[in-house]
């Protein structure tokens, strides 16, 4: 029997569930109360693919099985086009920077300690190349908004249904289980409703019953207009991380999460804006198009909360 399954949440997350669940057969629609794709927190991602963070073993072993369905995907996907560029790290004091090389080489991932030579062959225009660093080849980035509309086109070419607009307001539960929601315009019955909607989980979980330990950081980038290429991967140095998008424009945080943004964003933009233009030759020639804040949905652990709730039979978890 073809199981029914609603998504709350059409970002990456809720857009990666639509897919696969529409390939393997299901009944698939998907819910974001906004009117375009991406739902909150992705718009803001920094969208690095990578296994760099995260010390436990088995997480970091989660995180190379999800850069090979990342790979997967890359080819299943039509245009989903993601830049597997590589990336290039020294924001850490030297003797820690070894020691994380070390651990990562021991899990097996592709990592090198790399001098400053190399290090300047790989970003030429960087002003200030580091005497150290480390580099990981196989690490991707993908355009946040462009792959969710991949993702979910490819889901209702599959017979998915995606109704953006749509505001879940609370979960049905029926003696112990939940049986849909109920949205702006009314119920919505399905047999497994999966909650991948960020920051927004916490609120619905708890008018069901369950607090769920989520924290909420803000994370600001500043996002420069179209530029010549400048760099050719990822770059994380101290105090900022830049990337360089499909279409030209730098993206950058102090670092992967974005800058606090404090009391002023604006002056918090214009600040990061300076340090970024004196970090790259030519970097007086920048423009700053914009600047965006999102919240990234933090479990107090640090380790996504993925699976289903045995408190909420037929509730299924991924933030």
């Amino acid at each position: 029997m073809t199981k029914r399954v609603l998504i709350v949440g059409a970002g990456i997350i809720g857009a990666s569930f639509a897919f696969h669940l529409a390939e393997a057969g299901a009944d698939v629609r998907v819910l974001d109360a906004n009117g375009t794709a991406g739902g909150v927190a992705t718009p803001n991602s920094w969208a690095w693919i990578n296994a760099s963070w995260g010390n436990a073993p088995d997480y970091f072993r989660l995180r190379r099985d999800a850069m090979a369905k990342w790979r997967d995907l890359d080819k299943r996907v039509p245009g989903l086009n993601i830049n597997w560029c590589g990336g290039l790290l020294w924001d850490l004091p030297e003797a820690e920077l070894r020691s994380y090389a070390a651990e990562r080489m021991a899990q097996g991932s592709p990592i090198r300690l790399i001098g400053k030579a190399e290090a300047a062959k790989l970003e030429p225009l960087l002003k200030h190349v580091p005497e150290l660093a480390v580099h990981v080849a196989d690490e991707g980035v993908v355009e946040p908004v462009h792959a969710v509309e991949r993702l979910l086109t490819a889901a209702k070419a599959l017979g998915a249904e995606v109704l953006l607009g749509t505001s879940v307001r609370w979960l049905i539960v029926e003696k112990g289980r939940v049986t849909g929601v109920m949205t702006q315009e009314g119920p919505l019955e399905a047999d497994i409703v999966v909650l991948a909607a960020g920051t927004s989980c916490k609120p619905l979980l708890k008018d069901a019953g369950i607090a769920l330990a989520l924290d909420e950081p803000p994370g600001l980038l500043v996002h420069t207009a179209p530029a010549p290429e400048m760099l050719n991967g990822l770059v994380m140095a101290p105090e900022l991380h830049v990337r360089q998008t499909a279409e030209g424009r730098l993206v950058a945080g102090t670092d992967f999460t974005g800058a606090d943004p404090g009391n002023e964003p604006q002056r918090t933009a214009d600040e990061l804006f300076a340090k970024l233009q004196s970090f790259i030759a030519g970097g007086e020639l920048l423009t700053l198009e914009t600047y965006t804040v999102g919240h990234r949905p933090t479990p107090h652990d640090g380790v996504s909360a993925i699976g289903f709730l045995p408190s909420l039979e037929s509730l299924y978890l991924c933030v």
